[in-house]
């Protein structure tokens, strides 16, 4: 039997995930958006030091829009902010946004953006994500991406002196039936762009800080190999200055427009946990939070309910940190994960 699969975020409903990337000739970079069609109340929490972001005042519960219906995760730095006028004519031509007037097309789609620093990480320093990368990775967009990797914004992602890239995970949440009402389920999903400057490797077992079902502690080989990788990577002469973690939390639960920002929040903690150190000066982390609102509770005990679905928001972001280092591949000259510690992996049958 194949090794247990961590879940994506498009197991909550109404998600869908889209990418584009380019690696060819002189290009290492991408998009990555996730699609809320049907629209999702957002929150969002910043904790790094130098953010690259888009819309994020927008999503303050006491502002005016109340929901969005996609967020974009991008490469490029700051000229990578780009990308979201792609993912806003995609958006606008299908009519959807915070409407302005009458007519379908009288829309403003608002969508939340944040950027990860890989400009020059195997590529030109001048080629970054445009806003037809953002256009291309909304019109592919699908329910059942489940793709993970150097892909999309993770393509030119560093993490810990190894590749990063793009990470997913799910959690179900079950609240038994009592008193207060009736058995609940509910999904809570992540998303991850992880370009770190922390690491998310524990350099004396070789495996992660936060467990990944596909991981076993590596062989004393693998181990040592990823010592001295981990010691020469995270030198201050080498290491890189210019990082960030990015993310997407959903879930289908129906959480207000402050139980959204909690959920956000939240996700920080799952930061905290699977990357050491993280929130640094030179970081942009940022966790953007989206509620389909598939499945609504009103009862007494929702201040319960609303914490279970914040510890797993912890629980999923971690996951899913890890799911993009476990999952990335070496390319010019940054070395993968899977590649220094072969022995880690599970495969299929064992």
């Amino acid at each position: 039997m194949a090794a247990e699969a961590p879940g994506a975020i498009t197991d909550v409903a109404g998600i869908a995930v889209g990418h584009h990337q380019r690696t060819s000739g002189r290009w290492r970079t991408g998009t990555t958006v996730v699609m809320c069609p049907d629209g999702a109340v957002a929150g969002c929490e910043v904790r790094g030091g130098g953010p690259g972001t888009r819309e994020t005042d927008a999503l303050a519960p006491w502002n005016l829009v109340e929901e969005v219906h996609a967020g974009c995760l991008t490469g490029g730095s700051a000229y990578g902010l780009a990308a979201a006028d792609g993912v806003m004519q995609h958006l606008a031509a299908r009519g959807l946004g915070f409407r302005v007037g009458p007519a379908p097309s009288e829309v403003v789609p608002v969508v939340p953006t944040a950027v990860i620093f890989d400009l020059g990480r195997g590529g030109d320093f001048a080629h970054r994500p445009d806003a037809g990368f953002g256009a291309r990775a909304a019109a592919a967009a699908s329910t059942r991406d489940r793709a993970r990797g150097s892909i999309g914004a993770g393509t030119g992602a560093m993490a810990g002196g190894l590749r990063g890239g793009v990470g997913t995970a799910s959690t179900r949440v079950r609240i038994a039936a009592h008193e207060h009402g009736p058995a609940l389920e509910f999904t809570v999903g992540a998303l991850c762009v992880v370009n770190a400057r922390g690491s998310l490797i524990d350099p004396t077992t070789g495996a992660p800080w936060v467990r990944h079902p596909r991981v076993r502690r590596p062989s004393a080989a693998d181990r040592r190999a990823l010592g001295a990788h981990h010691a020469a990577a995270m030198s201050p002469a080498v290491a890189a200055p210019l990082n960030t973690t990015i993310g997407v939390l959903a879930t289908d639960a129906h959480l207000s427009r402050p139980e959204a920002t909690r959920l956000a929040m939240s996700g920080h903690d799952g930061l905290a946990h699977a990357i050491r150190p993280v929130h640094t000066l030179a970081d942009g982390d940022t966790i953007f939070a989206m509620s389909t609102r598939r499945i609504a509770f009103d009862r007494p005990d929702r201040p319960v309910v609303v914490n279970a679905l914040l510890a797993a928001a912890a629980d999923t972001v971690a996951l899913a940190c890890v799911d993009a280092i476990v999952n990335a591949h070496s390319a010019s000259g940054a070395v993968a994960y899977a590649d220094l510690c072969p022995s880690a992996l599970r495969q299929a049958g064992r």
